[in-house]
């Protein structure tokens, strides 16, 4: 997946969603890496999940920024440390740069989402796509209807519409390219049933083999665990 492919597709902001657990941060963070290699627009990182206290995008500032990407979110820009649900000023900034590109980390559930309500009138149809991160083997999203109904109250709570589904169904370092088909399998069931576009399939670097998965619909995205502790596997 590319700059120009990806965006082909998507318009300036991009807002991703995904329950907890499903990978979303690490999509966001992944993804913002893949595109600065190619260095062709500003490209910018808004966490807005600030309701969950763990993985938070925030966290690799360091590795964006040294990477040429812009970090927003958490008025306490350098300390991951601090519980505080506010947000600073210069969140705003990417999303009035009609010339940076923004990648959004909302928040998990529905409730997580609700912050990007202030930001509404900055989200419009042509600017604006929104994601669902779905990975078929967390329990809130493992059936039909549960990953439905964690859409559906999404896009109630925010009047956003997600237009497109990644699938990132994963068990970490446990993955294997079966996890990776079952997860296509499922998001296929799931776009039948809202209309909704199979945007990629997501596949953990060094772990899942890329040449299993070409069998798949919908381009491939390498994730490079970034937001996986070290001190996890110990």
């Amino acid at each position: 997946m590319t700059d120009e492919r990806f965006f082909k597709h998507a318009g300036r902001i991009v807002v991703v969603t995904g329950h907890y657990g499903s990978g979303k941060t690490e999509f966001v963070v992944s993804l913002a890496m893949l595109l600065s290699v190619e260095k062709s627009c500003k490209l910018a990182v808004v966490d807005l999940d600030i309701v969950n206290p763990y993985f938070r995008s925030r966290e690799q500032r360091a590795l964006l920024e040294n990477s040429g990407v812009s970090v927003y979110g958490s008025v306490f820009e350098n300390d991951v440390t601090v519980e505080s649900p506010a947000l600073g000023a210069s969140v705003r900034a990417p999303l009035e740069d009609k010339t940076c590109r923004v990648i959004i980390d909302a928040g998990g559930n529905d409730s997580g989402a609700l912050v990007l309500n202030q930001f509404g009138k900055y989200f419009n149809n042509e600017e604006t796509t929104m994601l669902t991160v779905v990975n078929a083997n967390r329990p809130e999203t493992g059936s039909l209807a549960g990953a439905l109904e964690h859409i559906s109250a999404i896009e109630t709570i925010t009047g956003l519409t997600a237009t497109g589904i990644v699938n990132n169904c994963h068990l970490l370092y446990e993955t294997t390219s079966e996890t990776v088909l079952k997860g296509h399998d499922f998001c296929m069931k799931v776009c039948e049933a809202t209309g909704k576009r199979l945007w990629c399939n997501c596949y953990p670097v060094g772990i899942v083999d890329p040449d299993d998965l070409k069998a798949l619909s919908g381009d491939l995205m390498p994730l490079g665990l970034y937001m996986r502790p070290t001190w996890l596997d110990k």
